[in-house]
């Protein structure tokens, strides 16, 4: 068989790679470009961080109206990390909208995909953008950051493979000196992806799916020791302690497809992190339908909550 043709790996209707290392990606594969959008009045515009790996950024500002500075939202888009950008049409109406009805800036990150560039890589793309925003607390070269950003009030979000990354940024957080006069005040968890084999045997999954997220997990992390990598499962011994987490608050965000959102919202909750934990449910919707139905009304009661969730202070 021709190995350009023969196919070694499918992850549902999204990715597919053949014998010859070509990949091949059936979906979020469109892009949108930076704009003023006309619905929200929210401008985006691109900056990219590191040339050499064209790692980028959109960020977002919403219509000024006064000089207050802006609570800073950076974002994870998802996508298993394998597909979607930071220049999703779905991912861009989320944060306009956004953006626009909490009055914050949003930074979306655009780093590298498996499995041509595998697991850590993305991870660690993310905590450069991370450091990147960080270093304008005091000066920089981004003037929306440092104009109008306040780096007191930062907020790290993701979705579905976002959240997990978001996860692991806010634990680094944790564990490095940050410049004085920046807080991470909290971690939106949109749907996160992480596994476990404890999960597991507690968790409302197919064995069919169980098998495919492994496999898949195989695919991007080829190094992995399996589900229980601490960059998956990050209540395992081998992973970072959860009491590092690098925030004062989490929102975890979870349908009735979410069972490893549960799964992380309780293991946090017993871990001993001294941190404030809540959960917002969905009922009866999917995995990120929020991007794919923006207007329905538990999508507008998610943004809703987070926004309430961006605006208390502690």
């Amino acid at each position: 068989m021709d190995p350009d043709t023969e196919i070694i790996f499918q992850y549902r209707n999204i990715l597919r790679q053949y014998k010859s290392g070509r990949v091949v990606r059936l979906s979020h594969t469109e892009t949108v470009p930076a704009s003023t959008d006309q619905e929200t009045g929210v401008t985006s515009k691109d900056v990219i961080i590191n040339p050499d790996t064209n790692l980028a950024v959109r960020l977002y500002l919403p219509n000024l109206t006064s000089n207050k500075k802006l609570p800073i939202y950076v974002y994870y888009h998802g996508g298993g990390f394998m597909v979607g950008s930071a220049f999703y049409p779905t991912d861009q109406k989320y944060l306009n909208q956004l953006v626009s009805e909490a009055k914050i800036l949003a930074v979306s990150v655009d780093y590298r995909l498996a499995p041509e560039y595998p697991l850590p890589i993305g991870h660690e793309d993310s905590w450069i953008a991370m450091k990147w925003v960080l270093s304008h607390s005091n000066g920089g070269s981004e003037p929306w950051l440092t104009d109008h950003g306040d780096f007191g009030r930062i907020f790290i979000a993701g979705c579905s493979a976002g959240g997990n990354i978001a996860h692991n940024m806010a634990i680094r957080a944790g564990n490095e000196d940050l410049e004085p006069g920046v807080t991470i005040q909290g971690l939106v968890l949109i749907h996160p992806f992480f596994t476990g084999t404890e999960a597991f045997k507690t968790e409302r999954m197919s064995e069919d799916f169980k098998a495919l997220l492994e496999k898949s997990w195989r695919f991007i992390k080829p190094d992995t020791i399996g589900l229980d990598d601490p960059l998956a499962n990050p209540f395992v011994k081998e992973a970072p302690d959860i009491k590092s987490l690098g925030c004062k608050r989490v929102m975890v965000c979870v349908s009735d497809e979410d069972w490893l959102g549960f799964w992380y919202h309780l293991k946090l909750k017993e871990s001993g992190w001294e941190g404030e934990v809540e959960l917002h449910e969905s009922k009866g919707e999917g995995h990120a339908f929020h991007l794919g139905k923006p207007d329905c009304e538990k999508a507008i009661d998610l943004k809703k909550h987070t926004i309430v969730f961006l605006n208390k202070i502690i």
